[in-house]
């Protein structure tokens, strides 16, 4: 019991005489008049009696008896000025049942306690909380953390420390970020181990959880036998929740027989994790371990507690979070006291039990109860273990810390909150990777490899594998039974692909097959003998549905995925009129024309000036300059082009033309060969507004499909083989056949492998998930058999697997494939647009220096105030765009030419006429020597009529030509 301490006044002693008799009076009498009023201003203390039940003899209740004690001293340290004040009476569990409710009688009975701190342990709570509940008098526990103690639903009951449950979204979220799939819970037989069992489970929904139960009074032999037991399953993940001495005594034999080495997992619950160095406890035998424990947040208070010169901070004792989780307690209870009416406090008829009685029924009880469960309710503060405010009357979990025993240290690698979940502790971000969640592990055995979590178990290592008896499709699988020696064998596709899947696995299994005649080729028959457990995987072609993947779990799809549809093909001789075509778009078609009059106007505009092959009257030039775009189309243009501009635009449209030209060939041919294997059915609206008949494969999920889109019962036939559908595809409906038959893809690739050019697969495609081997639910084997499936997919052993079976090298180069053969589509504008902006901004470039230049060598006409109006202005610009440029080299070598000799080259020379005979008819003489005459007179009148401008160049130009 705290108690209030009055201060002493320093007594002056006279160490000599005064001269002054008067004055010494007077100091004595001031004395005792302050000594007076400081008694007569202390308030008066009332005392509450509180109880204490623990375990005393043991070294926990010590700890924690210590820390009560330090709570009271400290906190009326702190409020010296309380008027009430808590007195402890302890009382002795012994470590049993019955001596705890004996205590918490004779504290409520004898000493009217007004509340309970304890019980230690949850096994002695049951019954001191239907007693208190009697008699009102609350019972504030720091360490009963069984969940089954909430189902009493006492008032009077409350919990200063976590609730089990607390802790198992901990738990599930570290099983679940390293992809364990099954675990193994051992747990005591009591009321601490089963409490928690329900709350894992729903935790650990998508996870297996096998149970292990040790009891409380078990011998070493009996946990060797346990453990022994373990050993032999595959499962290697345990999470262990129990007392902590049974615990660490179970990992000392775990430890003994090796199951502390690589490959194993042990996850410990919060309350052996929080007793790891308890009692001298050594971390070496724990080498590797994970574990959740509740943070406790660092505060200067907490870090005063530990460096308070108490017994209870000695090496050979350590407080732990139980003890201030005490501390706490008892700071909470004398907050509530204080805040409680205490005039009004009293006892009814505690005095009518006769001392030698302990009948219940006889207790009085306790008025103040029902007011200290209000103060109770509305404590809050900030303790030394974190955060107190009980919600439903015990404390809300908020944060668990995951550690790892690594050499003497209790690393902390993670942290968990409700909010966020797993976090690291170096990135303080959640992620979705496991190696990211949390930091890095150093597992049993010194091993730094995430363990898998499971391994095929010492006691055997071979599997039950059900195959499935087929009547076709025998390269996929096929089943055979030696009639003496009654051994199974099985061979085919997905028995290659599965024993394959099996070599890549890092242990061994040894496939045992069992022969399964399903009714009516139903697969969903051999999911079910997985499923009751009959069989430990199924091995075949068997497809992944949604329905059977609710029974069973199954690996990656090992074969192409989905449903279509196998249509003849037929010959079609009758070529289109109009196949030239296809090959391209009618916007691909409208535009090129569209580019080719851009052309042959863009290269006119250049070289009308400058090239006589431009020049002449109108119907001429229009026809040479779409002579001339056109003809680039096979490279066949004869005019000569001069300009620079034009020869630029040309050599970009050239190489235009040359894709455009390279492509259309493709694409034709590639329509010619697809009007060669035309299919005869093409949809499946035709097939059944047609009422033609299609087939499926004999036992499929496949009916139910067909059924769906709209076939009717007499439109559907089945085949069990491959020769079977062939002859239903070659009879047609006519004849009693089908259509078009519809399977997986897998199967349809299996009869083109024997018919390719007689069928060809086409749309549509119904998704499905391809073929895969089925294992039990949550089976370890599931993830490795599939990653196994997925190297093999990446690898070059899968392709001689398929061609062993399925002769995919010869059929390659002897079929074509029927889907790149009639998938081929027009080309349209998009597939070249960027041809045609290439060349548009090509022509608008030269267009625009072309006008630039044209413009700035004739500013002089745009320039003259002279010429009138703006339209004379653009009008004389016309006819000089329409006149020659004599200035261009293609003319001004001909000009010259002409002056320098004109009658050369008028006029033929002697030699030449010499070689020529006249005429024999003089009349025709007479006429030719007159155009003769004639001539000369022309050419000489234009050669010596030379115009010259006003810049004094000399135009000489034909007067006959514009």
């Amino acid at each position: 019991m705290g108690s209030v301490r009055i201060p002493n006044l320093s007594m002056m002693k006279t160490t000599k005489k005064t001269r002054n008799t008067f004055l010494s009076h007077f100091v004595l009498f001031l004395s005792c008049f302050v000594l007076m009023e400081v008694g007569l201003g202390q308030s008066p203390t009332s005392e509450i009696k509180v109880g204490v039940v623990l375990d005393l003899k043991t070294t926990f209740s010590k700890i924690c008896l210590t820390s009560i004690n330090m709570s009271l001293s400290d906190f009326y340290g702190d409020h010296p000025n309380y008027r009430t004040r808590l007195a402890l009476h302890a009382r002795d569990s012994m470590e049993d049942v019955v001596q705890a409710s004996a205590a918490a009688l004779d504290l409520i009975k004898n000493e009217q306690v007004s509340a309970i701190i304890g019980p230690r342990s949850s096994m002695q709570a049951e019954f001191m909380i239907r007693m208190a509940n009697k008699s009102q008098v609350p019972i504030i526990t720091f360490s009963a953390t069984s969940p089954l103690l909430t189902s009493i639903k006492s008032p009077y009951f409350y919990r200063a420390t976590l609730d089990d449950s607390c802790q198992v979204e901990a738990i599930a979220a570290v099983v679940n970020s390293f992809g364990w799939r099954s675990v193994v819970a051992i747990y005591v037989d009591n009321e601490l181990g089963k409490g928690i069992m329900h709350s894992l489970s729903d935790a650990l929904q998508d996870v297996e959880v096998h149970r292990s139960v040790i009891s409380t009074e078990a011998s070493d032999d009996q946990i060797l036998k346990e453990l022994y037991k373990l050993k032999t399953r595959q499962t290697r993940v345990f999470v262990i929740h129990m007392a902590s001495r049974l615990g660490f005594r179970v990992l000392q034999k775990a430890r003994k027989i090796g199951m502390l080495e690589k490959e194993y997992v042990w996850l410990l619950s919060n309350g052996m994790t929080n007793m790891m160095t308890h009692d001298g406890r050594s971390l070496e035998t724990m080498q590797g371990v994970l574990g959740v424990r509740n943070h406790v947040r660092k505060s200067k208070e907490l870090e005063d507690f530990y460096q308070k010169d108490n017994p209870s901070t000695r090496d050979d004792v350590e407080l732990n979070v139980f003890a201030l989780w005490a501390y706490d307690s008892i700071t909470a209870l004398a907050t509530a006291v204080e805040k409680t009416n205490t005039n009004n406090m009293r006892y009814d008829n505690f005095s009518a039990l006769s001392n030698n009685t302990t009948d219940l029924g006889t207790l009085g009880v306790s008025l103040y109860g029902p007011s200290l469960l209000e103060a109770l309710s509305r404590v809050e503060f900030k303790g030394l273990a974190g955060e107190f405010s009980l919600v439903n009357r015990q404390l809300v979990a908020s944060t668990f810390d995951i550690i790892n025993v690594v050499g003497n240290e209790e690393r902390i690698i993670g942290t968990w909150t409700p909010r966020d979940g797993l976090m690291n502790t170096n990135s303080k971000k959640t992620t979705l990777f496991s190696n990211e969640r949390l930091g890095p592990v150093v597992w049993p055995g010194s091993s730094y490899g995430v363990p898998k979590g499971w391994e095929v178990p010492t006691d055997g290592k071979k599997i039950k594998v059900g195959v499935p008896v087929k009547q076709g499709f025998f390269n996929f699988v096929e089943v055979t039974t030696n009639p003496i020696t009654n051994v199974t064998t099985a061979k085919g596709y997905a028995i290659d692909i599965f024993e394959a899947a099996l070599k890549k696995l890092p242990y061994s299994v040894i496939p045992r097959y069992y022969r399964i005649e399903s009714p009516e080729d139903n697969y969903n028959y051999l999911v079910h003998q997985v499923y009751d457990g009959t069989l430990d995987a199924v091995v075949g072609d068997i497809t992944i549905t949604a329905n059977r993947s609710m029974y069973v779990d199954f690996t990656l799809p090992y074969t192409e995925s989905g449903v279509s549809m196998l249509v003849p093909l037929r010959d079609n001789e009758n070529k289109n009129t109009w196949v030239f075509l296809k090959p391209w778009s009618l916007d691909l078609w409208i535009t090129t024309g569209c580019f080719f009059v851009l052309i042959g106007f863009i290269v006119w505009l250049f070289e009308h000036r400058v090239n006589s092959d431009f020049r002449g009257p109108p119907h001429h030039q229009i026809g040479t300059s779409f002579w001339f775009s056109f003809s680039t189309m096979v490279f066949a243009h004869r005019e000569k082009v001069v300009s620079n501009l034009a020869r630029f635009v040309v050599i970009v449209w050239c190489f235009v033309v040359l894709v455009l030209t390279q492509s259309y060939t493709a694409n034709l041919t590639s329509f010619l060969t697809v009007q060669r294997l035309e299919p005869r059915a093409t949809s499946v609206e035709d097939l059944i507004r047609n009422g033609e008949s299609v087939g499926f494969q004999h036992g499929a999920f496949v009916k139910d499909t067909l059924k769906g889109l709209g076939f009717k019962e007499s439109q559907l036939k089945s085949f069990g083989s491959a020769e079977k559908c062939d002859e239903l595809l070659s009879n047609g409906t006519s004849k009693g056949g089908i259509a078009a038959a519809f399977d997986e893809v897998a199967y349809l690739k299996a009869i083109l492998s024997k018919y390719c050019s007689k069928y060809a697969i086409v749309e549509p495609s119904f998704k499905t998930a391809g073929f895969g081997f089925a294992f039990p639910k949550n089976s370890p084997m599931t993830g490795d058999v599939s990653r196994a499936i997925l190297n093999l997919t990446q690898g070059e052993e899968m392709a001689g697997i398929e061609n062993k079976w399925f002769n995919r090298l010869s059929l390659a180069s002897e079929c074509p494939d029927p889907k790149t053969a009639l998938s081929s589509n027009r080309l349209s504008l998009s597939s070249f647009w960027g041809l045609f902006l290439i060349a548009g901004i090509a022509s608008f470039l030269a267009f625009l220096i072309f006008v630039g230049h044209f413009l700035y060598e004739h500013r002089h006409t745009l320039c003259d105030n002279t010429e009138g109006s703006l339209w004379r202005k653009l009008t004389s610009l016309l006819r000089t765009f329409d006149a020659k440029d004599t200035k261009s080299h293609t003319f001004k070598n001909s000009a010259v030419h002409n002056v320098s000799s004109p009658v050369t080259q008028c006029t033929p020379s002697p030699s030449t006429l010499q070689m020529r005979p006249w005429p024999r008819s003089m009349s025709l003489n007479r006429e030719f020597e007159l155009r003769r005459a004639s001539f000369f007179m022309s050419e000489e009148r234009l050669t010596t009529q030379a115009e010259h401008n006003k810049h004094g160049e000399s135009d000489i130009e034909s007067g006959s030509e514009r």
